[in-house]
Formats: C-alpha cells, structure tokens, sequence
C-alpha cells in the first residue's frame, strides 16, 4: 500500500470538537424537513437496544437532534416503505436501505463461518421450512413462524429463530420492521429494491464505502474511531482509506493521525448548540475512547452494574449542552412523572441546561411533570430542583 501522504492541515481540539458536533447533527439548524429519515441517512447507523427508560435508544437519537418529533412519527419514519433495514453495523443497527450492497462482506463473511454461536440441529430442513414459510405467507415474526424460545432462558432458542437469524446473517432473509419490539423477517426479493439487492461489491469496495460515509458522520476521526463506527478492523481501514476521499489532517493534542471529510472543511462549525440529553447509545458517545479524546469525559452504561457497584446510575444519560458533556441524568418513570434519579453535574454552570433537558425531555415523554432526586455534588440539588419546577411551569 502506498504511504499516505502527511497531513497539509492543522485543526485544534476545540476545532475538530466542532466538525464532530455539525457532522453528528448537533451543532447548527436541524435538517427538519429531512426529519428522523435524514437523521439515519446522515448517521449511516442508529443502534437498536432492549432497554427502554425514557424511550429506546433508537427514539433518542432523533429527538437528540431535531427535538419533540412524535414517537409515532419516528417509528413510522424508520420503517415504513422498506425505507430500512436492521442488519449487524456498529451492533445490531437500523441502517438505510440503499447500504444493503456494502453490507455485502459481512453476509459473505457470516456464511464462509459456517454458523453462528447457536448451532443448527439440521440447518437444510430447517432453514427451507423457514422460507418455504415465508414465501408462501408472507412477513413473519420467529413467534409466527414457530416460537422463538425451547421455553428455558432466553438463549434458549428454538430451531427455528436459530434459522431465521441465520438466513438474516446471511441475507437470505431481511429485517425490514419491528413491532412490539419482535423483528419482522421477509424476503429479499420482496424488500429490497432491485438496483440494491445484490452482492456485486468486493469486500474492498464494501469497506471503502463504510468507512467514507463513517468519516462523514463523525467529521473528523482516527483510524480507530473509523474502524470502530461499523465494527470493521484497522487493518481494513488502512486498506481502503486511500480511495474514500478522506484527507489526511493532524488535531492537535490527540497524538494520533486523523482523517476528515472535505465537506466538513469546506466552511467553520457555526450555529446553535444543542442542550438535550443523549442515549449512551448515540453516535456521538458510543465510542468510549473517541468519547474520552474528544470531551474528556468518561462514560460506561451501568445497566448491567450490580446495583451497589453503580456510580452514575443504570441508564445515565450524558448532558450535552454548549458543545460540551457537563453532567449525566438517569432518568426513571412514575406514572406521568419523570423522575431525575440521579444527576451528576460538573458544576453550578450546568444546571441550567440540566433544568431545561429534564423539562424537555419530559415533555417529549408525555409526563406532566418532572422530579429531581439524588445530585452530585449534593449543594446542587436544591438549585436543580427549582430550576427544574421553573421550567416545567414556562412549559
């Protein structure tokens, strides 16, 4: 491989705070005419995950960048007209469809394995009933299609969801839908356009795609944070990043080489800050080291934590305000009551912002109003208190 040529740019740490901020959508004017599908087209990945507090995390994300947008709204932005699609990206991930053929290295790679950690019993028969089924029916839920479980815990899975996730794996069968949280399967043929649905692309053209459109995403990036976005390898970074138009740019302080978008250059982070609380699986923050790098601050969700053993809480949310991460809320829920569990601030400066996020995110949640218990430092408990109160009344 050809060597890259050194950086002709120099960016400072607030610089590229910046470019990271705008190209994540939470720097500048919202795109809401885009709405909740230009937040997924402009991310390249929103994360699913089981938990829900306040909503799930993939709820959060749009309401992070464009504010209240319904809920409903959301879901039906996500996954109406075979708009997307869920497949393995940074995790398991709501991805546009058009990124169906740059997926295609990880389907071959899924089937070259062989299987996946759950092994079939007889993997022909069962993976045949399992499309005969959905060609003949239509989309189908694993319930549907013959239960999902054995009935023991919930690894315990049946024959048939050990199929059907492996004909998704390989994409012989698409998630194009969720409901009630259960993934609906269909067929390719029926739900991926047919200029998309195809595995033309070489692995080195998949990647180079990915790691663009994650170099997009995040602005400016490392190697690593590049690598990371979709679960890819350095290795496989370094191998393609020489045709992905990404240039070379050096960020002072991070002591490592970087690479940004050129459209991110092209003019400077300029506009309103978002003030609003982020799911710990949001873009921004799922990379805990890039995390670390960027704002200095370091986070870890704790729903797994023993409870005794929990610093922040089980679901803490960053605080983003004025470009910065300035505390964490883990939020709770009685009956219309959105309960501030645990709130820790960097200090009096944040507990403006923290008032007005909890406050909005309550709306945002339907609750008619808002409660604040344990703060950290505890002398902030008392201001955050009424100027929760203060801003749920102007609500």
């Amino acid at each position: 491989m050809t060597a890259l040529p050194p950086p002709q740019l120099s960016l400072s740490a607030d610089e590229a705070r910046r470019i990271a901020l705008r190209a994540q959508g939470l720097l500048g004017a919202p795109d809401r005419r885009a709405g909740t599908r230009g937040v997924l087209r402009s991310l390249g990945a929103v994360q699913l995950d089981t938990i829900s507090v306040l909503a799930r995390s993939h709820e959060l994300i749009p309401y992070a960048r464009l504010g209240a947008v319904g809920r409903p709204a959301v879901e039906e932005a996500y996954w109406s007209d075979h708009h997307a699609f869920e497949y393995w990206s940074h995790a398991a991930c709501i991805l546009p469809i058009e990124e169906w053929p740059h997926f295609a290295f990880r389907r071959r790679a899924r089937r070259a394995r062989g299987h996946r950690w759950h092994v079939l019993q007889d993997a022909e028969r069962s993976c045949a009933a399992v499309l005969d089924r959905l060609k003949a029916e239509g989309p189908l839920t694993s319930t549907q299609l013959g239960g999902a479980k054995n009935g023991g815990p919930w690894w315990d899975w049946s024959e048939t969801k050990i199929a059907v996730e492996w004909l998704l794996d390989t994409g012989e069968v698409v998630c194009t839908r969720r409901s009630g949280w259960k993934r609906i399967y269909d067929l390719p043929e029926r739900a991926v356009p047919d200029e998309l649905r195809h595995d033309d692309l070489s692995d080195a053209e998949c990647m180079r795609r990915l790691v663009a459109q994650a170099g997009a995403a995040m602005g400016v990036a490392t190697r690593a944070d590049l690598a990371d976005y979709h679960r890819l390898k350095n290795e496989q970074v370094s191998a393609v990043i020489e045709g992905t138009g990404l240039v070379p740019v050096e960020v002072r302080g991070w002591n490592r080489p970087a690479w940004a978008d050129p459209a991110a250059l092209a003019s400077e982070p300029r506009g309103r800050h978002r003030t609003t609380l982020l799911s710990p699986f949001d873009s921004l923050v799922w990379d805990r080291p890039r995390t670390e790098r960027i704002f200095g601050f370091t986070h870890r969700l704790e729903a797994y934590t023993p409870k005794p053993k929990r610093i922040h809480g089980y679901f803490a949310m960053p605080l983003l305000a004025g470009g910065r991460l300035v505390g964490r809320v883990d939020p709770g829920r009685e009956g219309q009551t959105l309960v501030a569990r645990q709130v820790s601030l960097d200090g009096p400066k944040a507990v403006a912002p923290a008032a007005e996020a909890i406050s909005a995110a309550a709306g945002w949640g339907g609750c008619t109003s808002a409660r604040v218990e344990r703060v950290l430092p505890e002398s902030l408990r008392e201001p955050l208190a009424d100027a929760v109160n203060r801003a749920h009344d102007l609500r």
